[in-house]
């Protein structure tokens, strides 16, 4: 009996939570074989009985579909539940993403202040930087995504895994992206309230097949309110990235939003802040910078929230602001002042990430032994 090939056995088998196979969801641990018993752990966001079940009978059948004569132990384990109880949002019943490194939620006070510019424009640096990103649109009474990705009209698909309907997201710039404004008419009245809202979200995070990713960028509407709730307390968030501009009535709005992450039962770190529409600069005279909105609320914002001012976000006249053909502002690459500007967030932002999972002890999860 071929260890390798009980591995790539294995690699047929789906989880029914994410789509994913279970090595590369990195869910099968301590592999023994000894002819002719094949032992191993999986590790599990729950533990349920259908679940369980699933899997198991999947697994038995992967390896006597090539070792017939196997006689196969497959142990489960949640060991995330205990953890994942302890971080924002409260308990859980375990993590419905092991495969996603980190989740980062895009916030704001207030709407207009550009946060799914922040969100798109941030995920695609990531992404740059070289990391494996996805994008969830959660503003689910104004969803932007579709819009600023191209992707207006298009309809994700649905396919059954072990019986059970998973939604397969959209891909954008290579970027896996899920939207509300996927799944109704762009000129549609959004009218929900904290059950529904709660559900679409949980549906998103729990029933929509995302690949394998380093970040899971989240653009929460604007405001404190059920999404936002949700969100933590069906996934554990990494951290959370404030938006602002620099005006007054902008930055008031922006402390209630960073106060709602510092809630006991929600208790999520916040990054950093991001400062929107930091100044003006005509294509003529590039080297001038006109405050319009103000000077240094993010800096005001990131004093408060004891994290750090992750960049600033000029408007140029030369860009397409807002990405409304499809094309957001990072991938102009004539446009350096803005690229610049983005890339400059996004190292920040994956700084910060590394520095809280580091002060949290974060380690892999689960890993395959042989």
């Amino acid at each position: 009996m071929e260890t390798s090939k009980i591995v790539k056995a294995l690699a047929t088998v789906q989880d029914p939570n994410t789509g994913q196979d279970i090595i590369t969801a990195n869910m099968v641990l301590h592999l023994k074989v000894e002819a002719p018993n094949v032992s191993f752990t999986l590790q599990l966001p729950k533990l349920d009985a259908d679940y369980k079940h699933q899997l198991n009978f999947a697994c038995q059948e992967a390896i006597m579909g090539i070792y017939p004569e196997a006689n196969v132990h497959v142990h489960m384990q949640n060991p995330g539940a205990t953890a994942a109880a302890g971080q924002g949002g409260g308990p859980k019943k375990g993590n419905p993403l092991p495969h996603v490194r980190n989740i980062i939620a895009v916030a704001s006070g207030k709407g207009g202040v550009g946060k799914s510019t922040v969100s798109v424009n941030l995920a695609l640096a990531l992404q740059e930087l070289g990391g494996a990103v996805g994008l969830l649109d959660a503003d689910v009474y104004g969803p932007s995504a579709p819009t600023m990705l191209g992707l207006q009209g298009q309809k994700p698909k649905v396919e059954k895994i072990y019986g059970k309907p998973k939604i397969k997201p959209l891909f954008a710039y290579g970027m896996p992206v899920m939207s509300t404004g996927f799944v109704v008419e762009p000129e549609q009245a959004v009218v929900l309230r904290g059950p529904r809202l709660s559900g679409i979200i949980k549906q998103f995070l729990e029933e929509c097949v995302w690949p394998p990713l380093d970040y899971l960028i989240v653009d929460l509407p604007p405001g404190t309110g059920d999404v936002q709730l949700s969100l933590v307390q069906t996934v554990s968030v990494t951290g959370a990235v404030l938006v602002t501009t620099p005006q007054e009535v902008a930055l008031s709005d922006a402390i209630k939003a960073m106060n709602m992450f510092f809630l006991p039962d929600v208790q999520v770190p916040v990054l950093g802040v991001v400062e929107n529409m930091s100044w003006f600069t005509p294509a003529e005279l590039p080297d001038n910078k006109y405050y319009l909105f103000g000077k240094d609320g993010g800096k005001s914002l990131a004093k408060k929230s004891n994290s750090m001012l992750l960049g600033q976000i000029p408007i140029v006249q030369s860009i397409r602001e807002g990405g409304d053909d499809g094309k957001p502002a990072f991938l102009d690459k004539e446009n350096t002042l803005i690229r610049e500007a983005w890339m400059k967030v996004a190292k920040n932002v994956a700084r910060q990430t590394a520095l809280r999972n580091e002060m949290m002890g974060a380690t892999k999860v689960v890993e395959v032994k042989s």
